[in-house]
């Protein structure tokens, strides 16, 4: 039922916008039952670990409950999810003890998927989302959010691999001795010749190179080394909105040789223009008093701020479905995909948690989207990129043997 039946249908019976609104979300509803819906982050098992009272303990933190912030299985499965990439996120700006806390983080989100078996399945391959979905199981991916946590090693790499990692974001917001990021200073002008061994060696394991969290350079310098499909597992369109966090028009227009896929987020800085140019006095204010956003300081500098420049505006469901739009304009429908980013935070109206996914299809179909093409939107895009990969690393593999590379030594510090 697309926006001109329902316009056609209204106009016959003198229904309300209300019962039109109704009939689209029944409409999404009806095809998320049919098609697997994956998203491409959400850091649950960072907000288990950060749990003030019972830190890292899965079970106190009970997902048959509701929980206090957006995620928990009864939310889960109103919201029609077949597969989530739960983030194993390590902060970069730590320097040191990243490979320990990453093991922890992959231990912790195993634990939590392994404690409610009727709701979650560890998943590795692309295939297992179908299993997943036909079984009423949300297939349960691990993805590791910056590659400082290899730690300039690719036996450390293929060792995430085997634990079950099945996407790396190349850095997070703190450039590394081999990639810019995109919140980083430019130190390499894009990846080191290391940085581009990482990419083929994720190529020939079969992990999905994120392209989250990176520079523009390293966008395009990826692109250029990648063999196998690529994805950016939370990000959105700088076009509409110029974070440094979105990816730009110029990417976007390379996606289709690539086969690649966009999973636009909903984390309101990076859709909504006005939210982030608030986020940003916000960081430049918290910087002039040096408080940073975890010390006491930041509490008393944000209520200044928020006395001067009132409170954060609100960024919205429609402003979300602008995105998935643009990119589907500039990259082609074969190359969009969605990815909440729900972490503990401020979500946009519509969208408060993962019970919401249906509003936002809702939304698409009003505005005159196929259900052939918002199925490609829901997964069926993931799931092409992420056999792809698969594909290349099946054939790398007989080419080739694990990367034995370095990473370059870092340049000499000045007296």
């Amino acid at each position: 039922m697309n926006r001109l039946y329902i316009t056609l249908l209204c106009g016959v019976l003198g229904c309300s916008p209300a019962f039109a609104a109704d009939a689209a979300l029944r409409h999404a509803q009806a095809l998320l039952d049919r098609v697997p819906l994956v998203d491409g982050h959400n850091d649950l098992p960072w907000t288990i670990r950060e749990d003030a009272g019972h830190p890292m303990d899965v079970d106190h933190y009970d997902l048959r409950q509701r929980t206090p912030h957006e995620t928990d299985l009864a939310r889960l499965k109103q919201g029609k999810l077949s597969a989530q990439f739960w983030s194993v996120y390590v902060p970069g700006e730590l320097k040191s003890g990243w490979a320990v806390e990453q093991l922890e983080q992959i231990d912790l989100a195993r634990r939590m998927i392994a404690k409610y078996p009727e709701s979650l399945v560890l998943a590795t391959r692309s295939s297992d989302i179908a299993k997943a979905k036909r079984e009423g199981k949300i297939a349960s991916f691990i993805g590791m959010e910056g590659g400082h946590v290899i730690e300039n090693s690719l036996g450390a790499l293929r060792a995430y691999y085997d634990l079950g990692a099945r996407y790396m974001t190349l850095t997070h917001n703190s450039t590394l001795d081999w990639v810019d990021a995109a919140m980083g200073e430019r130190k390499h002008g894009g990846l080191t010749r290391f940085g581009q061994e990482v990419v083929r060696e994720m190529n020939r394991l079969g992990m999905l190179v994120d392209l989250s969290h990176v520079s523009t350079e390293v966008m395009l310098q990826a692109l250029d080394t990648s063999e196998a499909p690529v994805i950016f597992s939370h990000s959105s369109a700088r076009a509409l909105d110029d974070h440094p966090r979105n990816v730009p028009d110029e990417v976007l227009k390379r996606l289709p040789a690539n086969g690649g896929v966009v999973m636009v987020t909903f984390v309101p800085a990076f859709v909504s223009p006005q939210v982030a140019a608030w986020g940003k006095g916000l960081g430049d204010a918290a910087a002039a008093a040096g408080a940073r956003p975890d010390s006491p300081e930041f509490k008393a500098v944000r209520e200044a701020y928020i006395a001067k420049a009132g409170p954060q505006p609100k960024a919205t469901l429609a402003m979300v479905a602008d995105h998935i739009e643009h990119v589907a304009r500039v990259a082609g429908k074969d190359h969009v995909g969605i990815a909440g980013d729900y972490y503990g935070s401020i979500n946009p109206e519509g969208l408060e948690d993962v019970s919401t996914y249906p509003a936002l299809f809702a939304e698409l179909i009003r505005r005159g989207w196929s259900d052939k093409d918002l199925a490609k939107l829901a997964g069926g895009n993931l799931v092409r990129a992420f056999a792809g990969a698969e594909q290349v690393a099946a054939r790398l593999q007989k080419e080739r043997k694990p990367s034995l590379a370095r990473a370059e030594s870092p340049a000499p510090q000045s007296p």
